[in-house]
């Protein structure tokens, strides 16, 4: 299978496919307290002011593509948490500043966007674009210039350069999702292996996540029994392979879950669905097709908290977001893991940044003096490593949690309260 990869991130999964604007749409610039040097009692000086240093940080996106809908959650929550760094005065003395380009998921401007980017100042790119880093894995290792991607797969990061994920890699997903169901939801023992298999389109996310579920099976033939793994050309119509897995006991849907899902029910189906972040971006379209019903106990292996979690992170989330956009904070949170970036991607960033200054002086930051900082970097919030990357490992996320879909709540609820480390092996 080809190994391409997506969103995260869960986050997000999910565009499709192209064109380009270039678009500097930066996060509004927040006015500091200017830095006062101490006045002499000696002297009649004025005070001098120090402007503060800005960093600038460059954001490859998506506003007018296909994947511009989810995307545009993740710039929302990227603006946000730079403006209240900027307005609460978190790293003192430096501005930060976001420019944004538009790439419309379109490969050919990957490379154009980046310089673009870089002409104009960043001091870093960041791109929720799941392929752009491939494209530019050469030209950032070259020009020593940090690219941070919200998902990605070994082929990025492998050698150790200077992309850094600040997602997972979908395969240690997949088989950390899997054997935990082994061993907290199929009594393989008793029942024999579970049957398994999955449908959906041939995006790097799925194409990773499919090919990983068959390698664990294979390890692990007493747990599960592969059946079949389907990659298509983003159809909506999906017999055949409904016809092939509606009587296995576990199915990874297609990371658009809708029209999969029903046809699976409707054409007999019965097994239980499972996913990841990716399939959270799309809960408003599971409320208004009526699947809760469909999906009910649906298993979800996840890079983070979720909206009713009472947890640091999620509260600073859901604080910006109600701060920033009253009246479609139910709408935003039902659009899924889009805005919870801020909170799983964005926050370890920014946290990083503010690392490096602290580390070097705001007027000795660079390029070279983040890489630095990055090959260090562990985020722990009560006990759990939540983000962190070292010399040779370039994936933030080490610990996911489980969730589960509910209809009785029409969201997802945990399956396991506690956090689960990750298996980079099957």
């Amino acid at each position: 299978m080809k190994q391409l990869a997506i969103l995260l991130v869960p986050f997000l999964a999910l565009g499709l496919i192209l064109n380009s604007v270039a678009c500097e749409n930066g996060a509004e610039e927040a006015t500091l307290a200017p830095v006062a040097q101490p006045s002499s009692t000696i002297t009649s000086e004025p005070p001098v002011t120090l402007e503060p240093f800005k960093i600038t940080i460059g954001n490859l996106t998506d506003i007018t593509g296909p994947g511009s809908n989810i995307m545009a959650y993740l710039s929302m929550a990227l603006d946000d948490l730079v403006e209240y760094y900027n307005s609460e005065n978190l790293i003192p003395g430096v501005e930060l500043e976001v420019i944004t380009y538009d790439g419309q998921l379109d490969p050919a401007y990957d490379i154009p966007g980046y310089e673009w980017l870089k002409e104009h100042g960043a001091d870093l790119v960041f791109t929720s674009v799941p392929d752009t880093p491939l494209t530019l894995q050469n030209i950032v290792n070259e020009e020593k210039t940090p690219l941070f991607s919200a998902s990605g797969y070994l082929e990025m990061i492998d050698p150790p350069g200077y992309i850094f994920v600040m997602g997972t890699i979908p395969g240690f997903q997949a088989y950390t999702l899997l054997s935990w169901i082994a061993e907290n939801d199929w009594d393989y023992e008793s029942n024999g292996p579970a049957k398994i298999g999955g449908a959906s389109w041939s995006d790097g996310y799925s194409q990773s996540f499919i090919a990983a579920m068959e390698k664990y099976a294979e390890v692990h033939p007493d747990q599960f029994e592969w059946v079949d793994g389907f990659i298509n050309n983003f159809t909506f119509t999906w017999g055949p392979e409904v016809e092939a897995l509606k009587d296995c006991d576990y199915v990874f849907p297609c990371v658009m879950p809708i029209a999969f899902m029903n046809e699976y029910r409707r054409g007999g189906g019965t097994a239980k669905f499972i996913g990841a972040d990716v399939h959270n971006s799309f809960l408003n379209m599971i409320t208004e097709a009526e699947l809760w019903d469909d999906i009910d106990g649906m298993l979800i292996v996840g890079s983070s908290y979720w909206w009713k979690d009472d947890e640091e992170l999620v509260n600073l989330n859901r604080k910006l977001l109600y701060e920033n956009h009253p009246g479609e904070e139910e709408d935003i949170m039902l659009a899924g893991a889009g805005y919870m970036s801020l909170s799983v991607v964005f926050y370890p960033l920014i946290d990083l940044i503010a690392n490096t200054v602290e580390a070097v002086g705001a007027e000795n930051f660079n390029s070279q003096a983040l890489y630095d900082a990055a090959i260090s970097y562990s985020l722990v919030v009560d006990g759990v490593e939540r983000a962190g990357f070292t010399d040779t490992k370039r994936y933030a996320l080490s610990n996911f949690m489980i969730y589960k879909a509910s209809a009785a709540d029409e969201d997802i609820v945990r399956a396991d309260e506690n956090w689960i480390p990750h298996l980079v092996e099957p």
